[in-house]
């Protein structure tokens, strides 16, 4: 009889304690209709060289699901009126309360889309995917996220355009710009040691060459240390110019080399700035990284790349992907199966 009473207490305690483990958990309930993302305020984008080195700002709210959600933001543009069928991403991130940029590198950006010196009207909206859960498939998982947009905003943009510098022999038609219109130069352009160059200004119809570290007005042509793509940076007023090596290379398993070094060069589209490569993978990874090393690396998800993120499943096939570099810092890509 002991035993039995000793059992029935034991039974009704763990009940006990069952029943108040459900009444601490917190029930996360999905709205049906969540909120999204929203356009607060827009700032004036009538752009002028004067105004290269201001910051500007976009306000925004996060999409709000009914319950604090992890979520990945896009701020994308297109000429109004076209549906973003052709559009220029030009933020991500994970918040859009306040997405700053300089005008310099906002304007950059908008060239990829707009004529130069030319009013044009743009469409903005933010786009957001929310994540739920995770490895399970299901639609609001890392593999199948929810989407919302905002409402679009219109505005009226004017960029301007780029002072260039020519690139005079290197055998490639390619130019360097100053994004805020003054003295200083640059680009991704792609140089071959066998194939020095020089520097015209089509304005003032001056070519520039070097003598050692130094710009010099009809100097020598201007030799690489490497074969592929550099960073050139010139300054005509200090008359200095640096080549950094600027290689976008893809690498993985899914990749003829795997993980190992030399990466698959991308090329560089300069008329739109994306990095793009046409090639055979097999079932794996790939991931993105710049000059064979992983200081510099992006992963994660097609829409929204990070420093460090992710390895991005692939399967068999030949592909053509492209990759746009925001900031230096994160990305996107689509990866089309040909």
């Amino acid at each position: 009889m002991k035993s039995k009473l000793i059992l029935i207490i034991s039974v009704i305690a763990l009940a006990g304690l069952f029943s108040a483990c459900e009444k601490d958990e917190e029930k996360v309930i999905m709205l049906t209709d969540p909120n999204p993302p929203t356009i607060n305020s827009i700032p004036d984008m009538i752009f002028d060289r004067s105004m290269a080195s201001d910051t500007i700002v976009f306000k925004g709210n996060a999409v709000d699901p009914g319950f604090q959600a992890s979520a990945s933001y896009s701020l994308e543009a297109a000429v109004a009126g076209t549906n973003f069928a052709e559009s220029v991403r030009i933020f991500s991130g994970v918040s859009v309360d306040e997405i700053k940029f300089q005008v310099s590198d906002l304007n950059g950006i908008l060239l990829r889309l707009l004529p130069a010196d030319v009013e044009v009207s743009v469409d903005f909206r933010i786009r957001s995917l929310l994540v739920v859960d995770a490895g399970t498939g299901a639609p609001g998982t890392s593999t199948d996220p929810f989407e919302y947009f905002s409402e679009t905003k219109t505005a009226t943009v004017l960029v301007y355009g780029l002072p260039r510098l020519d690139l005079i022999g290197s055998g490639v038609d390619q130019k360097i710009e100053s994004a805020a219109g003054n003295s200083q130069y640059s680009g991704y352009v792609k140089l071959d040691p066998e194939q020095p160059f020089t520097l015209y200004n089509p304005d003032t119809d001056i070519t520039y060459g070097a003598i050692g570290s130094n710009l010099v007005v009809d100097g020598d042509g201007i030799i690489a240390d490497d074969l592929g793509y550099h960073l050139l940076t010139a300054d005509i007023e200090a008359l200095t110019y640096s080549m950094e090596a600027y290689m976008i290379g893809l690498v993985g398993s899914a990749t003829p080399n795997g993980w190992d070094a030399p990466d698959q060069k991308m090329d560089y589209n300069p008329a739109n700035g994306t990095w793009y490569i046409t090639l055979d993978l097999i079932d794996g990874h790939i991931k993105f990284r710049k000059n064979d090393g992983w200081a510099w690396n992006l992963g994660g998800t097609p829409d929204n790349l990070t420093q460090g993120g992710d390895d991005i499943p692939i399967s068999a096939g030949n592909y053509t992907i492209t990759l746009t570099i925001i900031n230096d810092e994160t990305g996107t890509c689509t990866i089309d199966k040909n």
